[in-house]
């Protein structure tokens, strides 16, 4: 929802990857800013207006990116989103970093800088295309931060270790950081930030990106 300089962009980030994408705006004029090789969806309306939402296909929908210019707006979609149709995977874009903080502890991820912010949705929205939070200088070494497929919530992060093959030294939860230990169960919405070496990156992806193999 939005389809200003950050909807857009994110719009055509999710589609280079390769993904089927809707964009809601009340401006139509706002989606010459998509480029003419766009395929996706282009709706008309209001982003927390139910038919609106039926019509972007939010009942197929993986994730919501709320990134209209409003943070009433945004939030009340987001809200929407997660309570009416049952969709988690879903980021809000807050302008006020008070209030972003406070839906944070509600559950729902906000992001509230405007210079980075289509980056760090496509993070929360994707378990795919990482970005380093910090490389060592060597450039060998790297922490990057992840979300998590719905089917590990609830499995312990040596689980999730294990089947990654290296540490979670830390996870940013209800927009508080916590050190994990070994028993600690993953939750909805939780952002992993995992330490790995260049080579096991896409592995990494791979794993979180799909649920547990049940052996």
């Amino acid at each position: 929802m939005g389809c200003g300089r950050v909807g857009s962009s994110l719009a055509r980030s999710l589609e280079r990857r390769g993904h089927s994408v809707a964009v809601i705006d009340r401006e139509p004029d706002a989606f010459r800013r998509l480029g003419a090789d766009f395929n996706g969806l282009t709706i008309k309306g209001i982003g927390f207006d139910r038919t609106v939402l039926v019509a972007a296909g939010i009942q197929e929908a993986d994730g919501f990116a709320a990134v209209s210019s409003g943070d009433n707006s945004n939030i009340l979609a987001a809200r929407v989103v997660r309570e009416t149709y049952g969709i988690h995977n879903v980021v809000a874009r807050i302008y006020d970093q008070g209030r972003a903080e406070v839906y944070e502890r509600l559950g729902i991820p906000s992001v509230a800088t405007v210079r980075w912010a289509a980056d760090q949705v496509l993070r929360r929205l994707l378990p795919e295309g990482s970005e380093p939070q910090w490389r060592d200088p060597s450039g060998q070494v790297r922490l990057i931060q992840l979300g998590a497929h719905d089917g590990w919530v609830g499995h312990r992060i040596s689980e999730i270790e294990t089947a990654l093959g290296t540490r979670i030294p830390f996870l940013s939860r209800f927009g508080q950081g916590m050190v994990p230990a070994a028993s600690t169960l993953l939750q909805d919405g939780d952002m992993l930030y995992i330490a790995a070496t260049n080579e096991a990156v896409p592995h990494i992806e791979g794993v979180l990106a799909q649920p547990p193999v049940r052996i």
